[in-house]
């Protein structure tokens, strides 16, 4: 088992919810199903593929986006997380890297035609698959530049079985977002709020140099409000990255 997979990891990193969908998507993966929520875009037009964050399911996200995301002519995968909502299995950090990829791989969308987005810890999968497979934008919204940081705050490496430079060196094999941005052809734009209480804006710096991309700083609001304030800015910005031409 690899260090950051750990259940101490699962247990203290992860905020999973039990809330099924009706009408799943399910992708199987490796010893789970994911229980995400499809509505396809109109033809020839674009879907976005979105990681919620930390301590949510697809189900806040289904009952009004789909018909907001459909009005801007625009299609959304939301994906889900093993243990949360309506999905099997138990989060794992760096297993649920693969999982971000095979739900692009179930859904066939042409790479032309697919927005990634990652919100927070959402973020770590967005990037990965972005890494991973072609998309027309990868859009990061109070997004994570050092996950290895992140879980050091609630797990001494001791309790996982490892010394703090066998942490680092796997960290740095699986969640090196400067390398893996490197990878990333298509544009990013990162959206943050100044005031971000849980996921410090320094992130956001870190994660637009890396990648070359739109640094878009928001106020007010803070990690957990980002979208009571912004939500519309959010979305004209995803309906414009959609638009024929944008790149």
């Amino acid at each position: 088992m690899r260090y950051l997979d750990h259940p101490v990891v699962s247990e203290r990193y992860f905020f999973p919810r039990r809330q099924p969908v009706a009408d799943p998507f399910v992708v199987p993966v490796d010893g789970a199903e994911l229980h995400c929520v499809w509505r396809q875009a109109p033809a020839g037009g674009c879907t976005v593929v979105h990681f919620h964050g930390n301590g949510e399911v697809v189900g806040d996200y289904a009952s009004n986006w789909p018909a907001e995301f459909a009005r801007r002519g625009l299609g959304l995968l939301l994906a889900e997380y093993r243990g949360y909502g309506g999905s099997t299995g138990r989060p794992s950090l760096l297993g649920m890297l693969d999982d971000a990829v095979a739900v692009l791989d179930a859904a066939h969308i042409p790479g032309e035609q697919t927005i990634l987005y990652g919100r927070s810890v959402g973020s770590i999968y967005a990037l990965h698959a972005a890494s991973q497979r072609p998309c027309r934008a990868l859009v990061l919204e109070s997004g994570i530049a050092d996950p290895l940081q992140r879980i050091l705050i609630r797990a001494r490496p001791e309790e996982l079985g490892a010394t703090l430079e066998q942490l680092q060196a796997e960290a740095k094999q699986h969640l090196d977002h400067e390398a893996k941005l490197k990878a990333v052809t298509a544009p990013v734009t990162v959206l943050h709020t100044v005031a971000d209480h849980m996921v410090s804006f320094d992130h956001a710096e870190r994660l637009a140099a890396w990648s070359g991309g739109e640094l878009v700083p928001l106020r007010p609001g803070d990690h957990n409000s980002i979208l009571a304030y912004h939500e519309a800015t959010i979305l004209d910005r995803l309906q414009a990255l959609a638009a024929p031409g944008a790149r």
